[in-house]
């Protein structure tokens, strides 16, 4: 009988930890603001009508010619640039987004093109506006359990492209533009992301939704008549669901990380509305001032809110080396997401 040599164990490898090593955004340069919406008199508001229902004084939108992949390219450009990456180190691209270039290819594979970052294995993800957290909370697991090293998680939305301008209860909400950040181990003395939570209930799904484009409802005439295509929202059911789903997300991600409020050095929350990011911080007991709003400058830009959110408060200085950062969303679906990072 021939003698077999037993093979060796394979080894090991313990999961790593993982690090934000850059961030970067882009927004459009066109400034919608509410004074051109109370313009319009087919909307019947103004811009106090605006601001103190939502806290929004005004939006980006893109160009015609500007899309979703366009914004996404640039603020990853920004991210790579901050973390000294270069794009054929990147490995992973996952890109989060509602409003993608086209239903296929993926928006991942325009943007890996626009970069020049060859290497790198691309898809999307639709979380709404929780996407990108989700995509942070995929993109971390990758390069923790070694698959990839270094990875490219970016919210990007041209939401200007899903609105139905004679509805003044969804078309003041909404803007364009883009997150980004770079994912790696950096192994010693940082910690990284600690902890990330992602939730869902379907049942709520009819809230906040684009009913046609699907297999459910393909384009049609009637479709483009109906605006079918365009966002349609329950504003006051989207709002209690949002209070409560935000809470839960923040509540366990602390939870998690043996955390209170107090512990946290900034929280950047998905920037959808004012009076529930003041809710947030009453229930979770965090201050105003350690509460990152830009709201008032871009709108709801879904994905991107919390990415471009967070690439503004490190450039300003808001987050120091061993800070803890609470970042929380919900959105369609209902989903919401929320995950702690000691920077």
């Amino acid at each position: 009988m021939k003698k077999t040599t037993p093979r060796s164990p394979r080894p090991q490898l313990l999961p790593r930890s993982v690090s934000i090593i850059g961030t970067g955004s882009h927004v459009p340069a066109r400034v919608m603001t509410n004074a051109e919406f109370a313009a319009r008199k087919e909307l019947d508001t103004s811009d106090e009508w605006i601001r103190s229902r939502t806290g929004i004084i005004e939006r980006r939108f893109a160009g015609e010619k500007e899309f979703t992949s366009d914004m996404a390219a640039e603020a990853a450009r920004r991210a790579l640039s901050n973390a000294n990456v270069k794009p054929d180190e990147v490995d992973l691209i996952i890109v989060a987004t509602v409003t993608p270039d086209m239903p296929f290819p993926s928006t991942s594979t325009f943007v890996q093109h626009k970069l020049g970052a060859k290497r790198a294995a691309c898809f999307d993800v639709n979380a709404a506006c929780s996407g990108f957290l989700y995509a942070l909370e995929i993109g971390q697991q990758f390069v923790a359990a070694h698959t990839y090293n270094t990875a490219l998680v970016i919210g990007a939305e041209k939401l200007t492209s899903i609105l139905d301008f004679t509805d003044r209860n969804t078309c003041v909400l909404f803007g364009d533009g883009a997150g980004a950040v770079v994912l790696r181990s950096r192994g010693g003395d940082s910690h990284g992301i600690l902890t990330t939570c992602m939730g869902a209930d379907g049942a709520q799904g009819d809230l906040l939704k684009v009913p046609a484009g699907g297999s459910r409802c393909p384009a049609s005439h009637a479709s483009v008549d109906g605006k079918l295509h365009a966002i349609r929202m329950m504003g006051r059911e989207v709002f209690k669901q949002a209070v409560n789903a935000m809470n839960a997300a923040a509540t366990e991600a602390l939870a998690r990380c043996n955390l209170n409020g107090p512990d946290i050095a900034l929280v950047i929350p998905h920037q959808a509305n004012l009076r529930i990011i003041d809710a947030l911080g009453e229930r979770i007991s965090v201050p105003r001032d350690r509460i990152y709003v830009n709201l008032n400058r871009y709108g709801n830009t879904s994905a991107a809110s919390v990415p471009i959110a967070l690439d503004e408060a490190a450039h300003e200085g808001r987050i120091k080396r061993g800070d803890l950062v609470l970042m929380v969303a919900f959105g369609a679906g209902f989903t919401w997401a929320s995950c702690v990072v000691q920077w």
